[in-house]
């Protein structure tokens, strides 16, 4: 089983990789740092003993005080199907259950079968919410 624990900046361009490996898009610096101000303890990583710098997997987490949330749940394709992911998401569950958090959103594209049955084996339950967002007008600097 891999090692899982709280990500650190070292580990940044590694954890890039995975997310481009993984087809997902990379998590920008500035972004990233403004999310590590909030919970930091909340964004894990999977040592694996062999891969790009040591790490197999990655996923950040989110607790707002009421609800917390799931977001870029990411093994890299030579590390999946051992468990990795699962491991990630039992952690990041344990570590918001320790924060008092009641209940756990996360949002998986309707045309990722695979995401919907991992989910769903882990006892996430679909929900017929609609989902709006809005983009931000964001400064030069991001």
């Amino acid at each position: 089983m891999s090692r899982i624990r709280q990500f650190r900046w070292s580990d940044y361009e590694a954890v890039a990789e995975v997310w481009r490996a993984a087809g997902t898009d990379v998590v920008g610096r500035a972004e990233l740092e403004a999310k590590l101000t909030r919970d930091p303890e909340l964004f894990l990583v999977a040592e694996a003993p062999a891969g790009p710098r040591g790490i197999g997997g990655a996923v950040m987490g989110t607790f707002d005080g009421r609800r917390g949330w799931i977001f870029r749940l990411a093994v890299h394709p030579a590390h999946r199907r051992g468990g990795m992911a699962t491991g990630l998401v039992a952690e990041l569950e344990q570590r918001l259950t320790n924060l008092g958090c009641p209940r756990i959103n996360l949002l998986v594209l309707p045309d990722n079968e695979a995401g919907l049955r991992f989910w769903q084996r882990l006892g996430y339950l679909p929900c017929p919410d609609v989902l709006f967002t809005k983009p931000l007008a964001t400064s030069p600097s991001s």
